[in-house]
């Protein structure tokens, strides 16, 4: 050990030890005003106990600094180490900011380092010593600031899992239709403010991710199983917020070309009734128009009619019987002119417009419709099951 660093162990120390709860007091003064954030968390008793830590704290550098081995400074103490790192998960608790608690050692490196060093070159320190000194000061400090930044890190990524796990099983709860008590007490849980309405939004998986950055940040995503649905659908449940009116549209426009099924808004506890008239949607293999999602909403007639799909075919043999004679290239002209007649109640040019033929072929043809139907096209029940049997082509 060279005579600088024996001076500084032996003589020098005892007096700023002396100082420390004095340090202490100063450094915390300092840090309250010039750090804000800590005003309120430093005031009245908590105040006094961050005092003591801060002496602790300092109390734990003249150990170092005062080793036999030469205090290394990449090598502090233990108990200091855990008390930073402590320090930083609890900040992260508190929800500030971890720029605050590294101003908040700034600060206190600079009083401590400048009240310390004053007792220590009172004290004799020489100006060697001194150098070490300062060097071994904020050397500590980084170590510590370390050591605080991770505890913060990790209490973030341990508190963010955590809610994840709420929000997924918040999500479960909504789409498999819990009572309104337990899901108040989920979004309470998972800090969730509930919003007016959710809408239901199924897509591919693999699309879901870049979605969600595009969508209101309180939007809910499911876990991997997806309730009610066969396994191998491989599709993500997200639940939106207020997707009404011009933001529904702004909600389609933002799913273009990902393949989504889009349910209808509703009130929040009932989530399920959306998310169910989205999957029933996909299960009934309404697809999207091009890049367009399918939109609940609009295909309301779809959805009816393949409702039940046996008897919508039963339906169609029956009603389409008197046609059941011809060959396929004929039967299939004459029932896309019966559709559009029916659509167009009768008027002959519509119709006509919509085939791309002229008003004498649609004559024509509704000609030999009604040798084959006779009077049934003029009962509205008749009229009803063609209306039925042919909307869904």
């Amino acid at each position: 050990m060279t005579t600088e660093q024996e001076t500084f162990g032996l003589d020098v120390a005892a007096v700023v030890r002396a100082e420390l709860p004095s340090v202490a007091e100063r450094t915390v003064a300092a840090i309250v005003v010039e750090v804000p954030s800590y005003a309120e968390a430093f005031r009245g008793p908590m105040g006094r106990r961050i005092e003591n830590a801060v002496e602790l704290a300092l109390a734990g550098f003249l150990e170092l600094a005062t080793a036999i081995d030469g205090a290394d400074a990449s090598r502090p103490i233990a108990p200091a180490i855990e008390g930073a790192y402590a320090l930083g998960r609890g900040e992260a608790r508190t929800g500030r900011s971890m720029d605050a608690l590294l101003a908040a050692y700034r600060v206190g490196a600079r009083v401590a380092w400048r009240h310390m060093s004053g007792t220590a070159v009172a004290a004799g320190l020489s100006a060697g010593a001194l150098a070490r000194f300062a060097e071994l000061v904020f050397a500590y400090i980084d170590q510590l600031s370390a050591a605080s930044a991770s505890g913060h890190a990790d209490q973030l990524a341990a508190s963010g899992r955590v809610r994840r796990r709420h929000l997924e099983r918040l999500t479960e709860l909504l789409v498999t239709g819990a009572p309104p008590y337990d899901l108040h007490a989920a979004a309470e849980l998972a800090d969730w403010t509930p919003p007016r309405t959710l809408t239901a939004v199924l897509l591919p998986e693999a699309g879901a991710r870049d979605a969600m950055a595009l969508l209101d940040a309180r939007t809910l995503q499911a876990g991997e199983d997806l309730p009610g649905a066969e396994p191998s659908t491989e599709r993500a449940v997200l639940l939106v917020p207020d997707a009404e009116g011009f933001a529904r549209a702004a909600l389609v426009r933002a799913l273009t070309g990902r393949g989504a099924v889009v349910g209808p808004p509703r009130p929040w506890v009932d989530a399920r009734s959306s998310y169910s008239r989205a999957l029933r949607a996909l299960q009934l293999g309404l697809a999207p128009e091009g890049d367009v999602p399918v939109d609940t909403e609009l295909r309301l007639a779809d959805l009816v009619l393949r409702a039940d799909g046996e008897a919508l075919a039963d339906l169609r043999a029956q009603v389409l019987a008197p046609l059941d004679d011809l060959p396929p290239g004929p039967r299939e002209k004459l029932l896309e002119t019966l559709r559009s007649w029916l659509l167009h109640h009768g008027r002959r040019e519509q119709v006509a417009a919509e085939l791309y033929v002229h008003p004498q072929t649609v004559r024509y043809r509704m000609g030999q419709l009604r040798e084959r139907f006779g009077d049934r096209l003029d009962d509205p029940q008749t009229v009803l099951a063609l209306t039925l049997a042919l909307g869904a082509r």
